[in-house]
């Protein structure tokens, strides 16, 4: 602070530092969107912090089976974060019944759509009723009530008991659950809150023995008569709208509708990523085939023009074969849940720089590709100039990533951004220039806030340079600030504008490596 000098003496005086430090902006923040359990996700439509798939249960149920919809939301978080994600944003999508027009008519939780109640057998001696809205069809649900007893002396009602839910390979287990008592003690209170497979309800009777009734579960779907429930690209634009709690979540990173190539919500997608300065990681028609060698089977070639273009994307081929956690059976997943995991594992252990490519991208909880998805090397050359990064089988190694070119790599207009690391670099510096340089806002506009800048930028690509982040031997070959007055005019000034250039030299992926080889005739000897 200024000092008032009154006496002969030596005064110090502190002077603000004018270089401000840049917090490098983060890079993996991934985002989800997709359909959720019907009757367990807590927050339909809002965005909601992830770090772990055991949080994703409890926000939003588990993985599920139906033949209403297809669940790939929960496969594709689960994925993500068994191949080293660990920071998610999630939003679960609810289907909705819809009539012949496509205008929604009710959702699951309405009473007049819920499951029919099939009786699985009865409870002796209990007037127990415990409903379990399960959602699916295919996969039975098995309710079993044991351990009955009182909890009186005179040894009735028996009123406490245990409950067991049993749903393909997945079970869950309360004990001393009770129809008596207050509302924290009850079957709704007791289950709803931990489990991720059932939503138990009681009948209009309430909870208590004052009433007989089997136990029921519900696992068949029966909708009243010309209503269906079926997937709708309005579920998914409307998260990616002005003002909805996905646009306010205020940085995140790459984006991913998981099972989805409908290129409505793929433009819708891409655009909101452009907004927000994030990259998406699209996901192919899941019939989709690598080559022409099954007439009943389409060639992910001749679908590639319906996609959608932009920089800020990628598109990942094929499908990869897993085990469903709720039949143990091996079931199809879409690859975008994979590969943006890896994407964050190789942040994390290079950098975003480095191509999240190459036989160190290993793919976790997988069999390999689906059988029409493998491919020869030549026709693997053919998918690749197309912009289709493709996920290869090796022996001896396993599945891993071996493509990195984004939507745009075959447009020449593009070429900056032809290379998913070129394009993510770039988006992580905008992201961190932006973040940090809030405080330049109302500051004198003047040589010294220039000057500033400039230091505040230059110390920061310099930090980038010596990770081995920007090509050149020195820094001035791999990166410009200019921040004075040959770039903001006295006109500039007198409308309040500063004008910042960073111009940096981008890592590019080694994509095709050439080795020659020459014979040596035989040496005359000295």
């Amino acid at each position: 602070m200024p000092v008032t000098p009154s006496f002969p003496g030596l005064y110090i005086e502190e002077l603000p530092l004018n270089a401000h430090t840049i917090t490098a902006a983060p890079t993996s923040i991934t985002v989800l969107v997709g359909y959720s359990h019907p009757y367990k996700t807590r927050n339909p439509g809002r965005a909601v912090r992830l770090f772990s798939f055991s949080e994703y249960e409890r926000e939003f149920g588990g993985a599920f089976v139906t033949g209403l919809i297809r669940p790939d939301l929960p496969d594709a978080v689960s994925q993500f974060f068994l191949n080293g994600g660990s920071d998610a944003y999630v939003v679960g999508l609810t289907p909705k019944f819809r009539d012949s027009a496509g205008a929604v008519v009710g959702l699951f939780s309405n009473a007049a759509f819920q499951p029919t109640a099939k009786v699985l057998g009865t409870v002796a001696n209990t007037g127990l009723v415990l409903t379990a809205l399960e959602p699916t069809d295919s996969v039975p649900m098995r309710v079993s009530i044991s351990n009955l007893r009182s909890s009186s002396a005179t040894g009735t009602p028996l009123d406490i008991f245990d409950v067991t839910i049993t749903y393909g390979s997945r079970v869950e287990t309360y004990r001393g659950v009770t129809v008596l008592g207050t509302a924290p003690v009850l079957p709704d209170a007791a289950i709803n809150g931990l489990s991720t497979l059932v939503k138990v309800a009681p009948n209009s009777a309430g909870f208590g023995t004052g009433f007989a009734g089997p136990v029921t579960v519900t696992f068949g779907q029966t909708l009243p008569g010309g209503f269906n429930s079926t997937f709708s690209a309005q579920d998914f634009t409307d998260v990616f709208q002005a003002d909805t709690s996905l646009d306010k979540v205020q940085i995140f990173n790459i984006l991913l509708t998981p099972g989805v190539s409908d290129s409505a919500i793929n433009s819708a997608a891409l655009a909101f990523a452009e907004r927000k300065r994030a990259f998406v990681v699209l996901d192919p028609p899941q019939a989709a085939a690598a080559d022409a060698s099954d007439p009943l089977l389409t060639p992910i070639e001749t679908l590639i023009d319906a996609v959608p273009k932009s920089q800020n994307g990628a598109i990942y081929f094929p499908y990869l074969l897993s085990t469903n956690p709720v039949t143990g059976q091996t079931v199809e997943v879409a690859p975008s849940g994979y590969v943006a995991g890896i994407f964050s594992r190789e942040d994390l252990n290079r950098g975003v720089w480095k191509a999240p490519a190459g036989l160190e991208t290993t793919v976790l909880n997988t069999v390999g590709v689906v059988p029409r998805g493998r491919m020869t090397d030549p026709r693997h050359g053919v998918l690749n100039l197309l912009g289709i990064n493709c996920l290869r089988t090796f022996p001896g190694t396993g599945t891993v990533v071996f493509g990195a070119r984004t939507l745009v790599s075959t447009n020449p207009a593009f070429a900056q951004s032809k290379y998913v690391p070129v394009r993510r670099m770039t988006l992580f510096i905008e992201q961190t220039l932006l973040a940090n340089l809030r405080w330049v806002v109302f500051e004198p506009n003047d040589e010294p806030l220039w000057i500033s800048i400039r230091t505040s930028i230059e110390n920061f690509m310099l930090s980038l340079f010596n990770q081995g982040a920007l090509q050149g031997s020195k820094p001035s070959d791999a990166f410009q600030v200019k921040c004075d007055a040959t770039t903001t005019t006295q006109d500039d000034i007198n409308n309040g504008i500063v004008n910042i250039i960073v111009a940096f030299a981008p890592l590019k992926p080694a994509e095709f490596v050439i080795i020659k080889i020459a014979q040596l005739a035989g040496q005359p000897k000295a």
